[in-house]
């Protein structure tokens, strides 16, 4: 069942030309970004080489396209999210679908995945990108698994965070304004925190990102992650369950 709930939520997804300008937009500005970066590699190529252990490609290269692609990923999130379970409210087919015979943590769950199909679609795109980079030098191939693993966590966080707030509300408007100020004051407490020290940047996703994009593969970051993960898949689950019990 739950298949099924992921094939029709990728189909409604792409059916949207939304998702088509998010995933162009996406790519426009990973390649702008990639470019200019490439231009810079570039110029201090030879300066590089007389120094000892210098940075390679993937290190001024791909490593700032894949926090650029972090970013990116947070400020479409709540695009892509709104829809789930808000826009089945508002068009009444949510009380229908929690009513059929499948479990709610199947609807959650085949929404999720439908939603992170898409995110896997757009990263294997940026890892493609990057793959570009070996027709002239050696690429790193462990910083760019860390990067891409820390990425498909992190778009996991945005989906179960987008998902739920998007099960609060009928209107997707709301989900999504709701969704982007969550995820903003989330990387906010991060540059709140100035020391390394401080508390407030244990709760930054991006934060915890930085981790995978320095090739740090940060235990503590991946539990967090699939905690947060987890802990927003349940409230939704609960949020559903509750609305089916009760109306």
């Amino acid at each position: 069942m739950i298949a099924t709930i992921i094939r029709k939520e990728l189909h409604m997804l792409f059916i949207s030309p939304l998702a088509w300008l998010l995933l162009a937009l996406i790519q426009l500005v990973l390649a702008w970004v990639f470019l200019v970066r490439l231009d810079a590699f570039l110029e201090i190529q030879s300066q590089l080489l007389q120094i000892a252990n210098p940075p390679g490609i993937t290190e001024i290269i791909v490593s700032p396209v894949f926090m650029i692609a972090a970013v990116l990923l947070l400020m479409i999130t709540p695009l892509l999210s709104m829809r789930l379970l808000a826009e089945e409210r508002r068009n009444h087919t949510l009380t229908l679908l929690i009513s059929a015979p499948v479990s709610i943590a199947d609807i959650v769950l085949g929404k999720f995945l439908g939603l992170m199909l898409f995110f896997f679609a757009a990263i294997m795109l940026i890892v493609m990108l990057c793959f570009s980079l070996r027709i002239g030098g050696a690429l790193d191939f462990g910083l760019l698994l860390s990067n891409t693993f820390g990425l498909l966590l992190l778009a996991a966080c945005f989906a179960a965070l987008g998902l739920y707030i998007s099960s609060l509300t009928a209107q997707p408007v709301i989900a999504a304004v709701g969704s982007l100020g969550v995820l903003l004051g989330l990387w906010l407490t991060d540059l709140a925190s100035n020391s390394a020290a401080g508390w407030l940047h244990y709760f930054s996703l991006l934060k915890h990102f930085s981790q995978f994009n320095q090739g740090l593969i940060d235990t503590f970051s991946i539990a967090y992650f699939i905690l947060f993960t987890t802990t927003f898949l349940a409230l939704t689950i609960r949020r559903l369950d509750g609305e089916r019990l009760y109306g």
